[in-house]
């Protein structure tokens, strides 16, 4: 019963944005599919909950190269790029930018990850032309099957298969298979199934954070 009903429901989200469908082609005839593209996605990445992720499913399903319909996309996500390629079961956290991008089976983004076209979007060399008016080489990036990036991350180089990414990290070169990796730059500490080689904290040592807010409640009391 409960796939028959999730996919009433797909069919139900279709027809709600069919309209902004409608707009989607106008507009990519008028400006460009990439331009229309990100109207549309501000647009709908304002929907909150359960409905907001059905409803942006069932609009990138026919707006992106791919987008399977088990997808999660949360509240806040944008997408630059009519490229990108979503695939099963794949969760999007909240407030993610992804441009041209492949995502594959199980990747799980946290919130906030960004994932733009490449690290030369924009060209750089020249300087009598403003970088805006220089063409960059936009390029995909590929997130492999089975693979988590955390929170805050930025990916500018592929991600290996059941690979895990650190929160905060910036990927500049592609990683191994099955590894896990953190940092700025991202470097790997571990592999998938083993420890990771992250120092743990001395016992008897505090956080930082910790010391600050003992100070804080000694002030306020």
């Amino acid at each position: 019963m409960l796939p028959l009903a999730k996919q009433t429901i797909r069919l139900l989200a279709i027809a709600i944005v069919s309209p902004l469908l409608l707009t989607h082609w106008l507009g990519s005839w008028v400006s460009g599919a990439d331009r229309s593209l990100e109207s549309h996605s501000q647009f709908l990445s304002l929907i909150p909950g359960t409905t907001g992720s059905y409803l942006r499913v069932a609009f990138y399903r026919f707006a992106l190269a791919h987008c399977d319909p088990s997808v999660t996309i949360s509240f806040g996500v944008l997408f630059s790029k009519t490229a990108a390629r979503l695939e099963q079961n794949v969760y999007i956290g909240p407030r993610c930018m992804l441009g041209w991008v492949r995502l594959g089976p199980d990747v799980l983004l946290g919130p906030a990850v960004q994932i733009p076209s490449g690290p030369h979007t924009h060209g750089v060399a020249r300087l009598d032309v403003p970088i805006r008016e220089q063409p960059g080489s936009p390029r995909c990036i590929d997130v492999g099957a089975d693979s988590w990036v955390g929170a805050g991350a930025m990916i500018l180089a592929d991600v290996g298969a059941q690979c895990v990414v650190g929160g905060g990290s910036i990927v500049t070169k592609p990683t191994r298979p099955r590894t896990i990796s953190a940092g700025i730059p991202a470097r790997e500490i571990g592999k998938r199934g083993e420890a990771t080689t992250l120092p743990e904290r001395p016992q008897g040592t505090e956080s930082p954070v910790t010391q600050a807010d003992e100070v804080r409640a000694e002030r306020i009391g």
